[in-house]
Formats: C-alpha cells, structure tokens, sequence
C-alpha cells in the first residue's frame, strides 16, 4: 500500500538527468600510469571516514570533483549518483519528492560523500529493520587497475547473474578498484515518526527488544542510553499512534536519532581518553563481562563501548559471545578483527585478481592487503 500511495503522488515527476561534473576519463589515466608505474594511490573523497581503517601511504587520488546526480526516477525509487558528490546533496534531493536512503548512513561531517558511504558501509539505526547499505547497491561503475571504466549490476534488483561485484565494493575501503557512480534503491519517507522514551533496567530493555522483535510492530530503531529505552516509531498514522499508545512512556526529541548515528551525544566525546570499540553481537546477548561504559544501538545487536580493556582480551570476550569488535579511535590498535586463515586465503586471492599490484589503498583494511 506505501508503495503504491508513493507512486501515485509522484506520477508526475519526470527521472531527471546528469547534473555535476564528469571526470572519470582523467581518473582513469592516472589509475592506469599509477599501475604501470606501481605506485601505491590512496583513493580520496571527503575524508570524513578517514578513521576507520589503517593509514594509507600513496599517492592521493580525489573522487570530490567527480560529482552529480546522473539519473534519478522517484516513481520507481531509483537513482544513480557519482561517488564524489556530497551526501547531503543526494540526502536534499531525495528528501524533496519525499524519500530517502533506507540505510540512513552517518556523515560524521559536511563533507561526507557518496562514495565513503559506499566504501566503508556504515548504516545508521535504521539498519536492522530497512537494511545495510550493500543491500540497496544495484549497481556500480569502477575503474580496474588497469584504467577501464567498468559498469556492473544495472537500476533493478533482479539484475545480478553470477558474481555480485558491485555490493562486494561495499565496506572495501577501495582495496579493490575505484568507484565512480553507483546505483541505488531509495525509499518513501513515512507518513507518521514518533519517538519515545522508556526508563527500564538494562535486563528488561533487552528482554522488550527480543519480544518486539518477533512482533509487527513500526519500530525503525531501539537503543538503550542512560537507564532509558529509546524507540522510534516510523509507518502509517494509526499504527505509530496504536503503538505509541500501547508502549508509552515520553516523547523523545527525534533529533536524538540523528545525535546517535553522528556520535554527538555525550557518550561519544572525543575528550574521552579511553578508545571508542564498536562491538557486533547477535541482539539477544547478555551484557559483558567487560570493563567500560556501553551504549546499545540496533536493539543490541551494535553496542558502543569505552574501555581500556587490551584489545586481544576484548576480541576474544566477542568470539566467544559470537561477535566481533571494531576500534573507532584511530591508530590506537588494529581496526578490524583479525581474518581467520581461510577467510584470509580468500581476502588475498581476490585482491591479487582485481588489484595484481597492490595500488589500491594498500593496507587500508589489513596490513597484509
């Protein structure tokens, strides 16, 4: 019904077409001479999202002039856009006919763009129930290591026959070629957003999350900050006023949403000395045994952590919780979790096929790449 409304109240807009500027024959000669040469290019775009990963020694290569939305069809929720352009720009133009990036990607400044969002895959609180960002990429144009402008997938879900280049783009950092456009899924904004706040122990918060979770109910995030459950209801008028009603607690501020998904509420104070984790878990876990303060995001599935607890310790306390544990603070200790020899075996096959000479940013994600 929520499609078919949106489609209705946008029968009138025509796609729109290329706007911004095109530089992907420049980027794809320095791309090639760089490979000739085998000189290391450490790709750029609003440098935003530097932190999440390892530094990259290399030759800058900027995406920020490669810019502009190339195609976008609102009746049938689709758009293309250039891996330059700022993602508040594409935000703007979605958010005029009335839509929006499901995945809800932080920015972490003005200057993020469409192409970090797509490299590191970062969503936002919306995530667990609308999708992560690989699951609205239809389609990708990249450039090779040899300097070809390469397009893969199309502007339809069902586009896909054997190996899903584009969506593997997605959280690779640029290790495996240069993105230049991509294609995505959006989708309507709701009719009705309500937030709500619930003071609750930590045991019953989660216990509420595992219930709901199995329910039909509009909740489009859920944290736990501050003794208090935090709710947002998103859908259709009747049912977020139903589900309001038969929650209760107070109305939140929904600022509180987007506060969360930039890190600006207090928890996140960059004055904190202590490096910021970020841990995966399945969201029915119990709370660990670790040493530091936790925000819960996702309905507990992600949770923030501010400790000083030794990396080695902490990464094991989530194996063992069937997680995993990413650090925030850069340069404080490897980012990611170290790869299993299997998934480690494969990780340098496929970069050895699609980046033969290592110039796409060379240990961004792991030394060894």
């Amino acid at each position: 019904m929520q499609q078919h409304e949106q489609d209705q109240c946008h029968a009138h807009a025509e796609p729109q077409q290329a706007t911004g500027q095109n530089s992907a024959e420049a980027l794809c000669e320095r791309v090639s001479q760089a490979n000739i040469d085998k000189t290391p290019l450490r790709i750029e775009g609003g440098g935003t999202k530097e932190f999440y990963g390892c530094r990259v020694e290399g030759d800058a290569l900027s995406l920020t002039e490669h810019r502009g939305i190339t195609h976008y069809d609102p009746v049938e929720l689709v758009v293309s856009v250039r891996a330059g352009t700022p993602l508040a720009e594409l935000e703007a133009a979605l958010d005029a006919e009335h839509q929006q990036l499901g995945c809800e990607p932080p920015h972490f400044g003005p200057a993020a763009t469409v192409g970090g969002m797509i490299a590191t895959g970062l969503s936002g609180p919306r995530r667990p129930w609308a999708g992560a960002v690989r699951d609205f990429v239809l389609g990708t144009r990249l450039i090779t290591h040899e300097g070809k402008h390469l397009r893969f997938g199309g502007e339809v879900m069902k586009n896909v026959a054997g190996y899903d280049l584009s969506r593997l783009m997605v959280g690779a950092q640029g290790t495996l070629g240069v993105i230049t456009e991509v294609s995505l899924k959006v989708l309507p904004k709701p009719s009705a957003l309500h937030s709500l706040r619930l003071e609750l122990p930590l045991d019953d918060a989660l216990e509420r999350f595992t219930q709901w979770g199995r329910q039909p109910l509009p909740i489009t995030a859920a944290a736990y900050h501050e003794n208090a459950l935090h709710l947002r209801l998103e859908g259709g008028r009747s049912s977020v006023a139903a589900t309001r009603e038969r929650l209760g607690g107070d109305d939140l501020d929904s600022r509180f949403w987007e506060n969360l998904r930039e890190q600006r509420l207090a928890f996140f104070d960059d004055t904190d000395p202590r490096p910021l984790w970020r841990l995966s878990l399945p969201n029915n876990t119990p709370p660990l045994a670790l040493a530091g303060d936790v925000l819960y995001d996702w309905a507990g599935a992600q949770r923030w952590l501010r400790s000083d607890v030794e990396a080695n310790t902490l990464r094991e306390t989530l194996t063992q919780a069937g997680g995993h544990a990413t650090c925030f603070t850069f340069g404080r200790t490897e980012p990611f979790t170290p790869l299993a020899e299997i998934v480690a075996h494969y990780h340098r096959r496929l970069k050895t096929q699609l980046d033969p000479n290592g110039i796409f940013n060379p240990g961004r994600l792991y030394p060894e790449f």
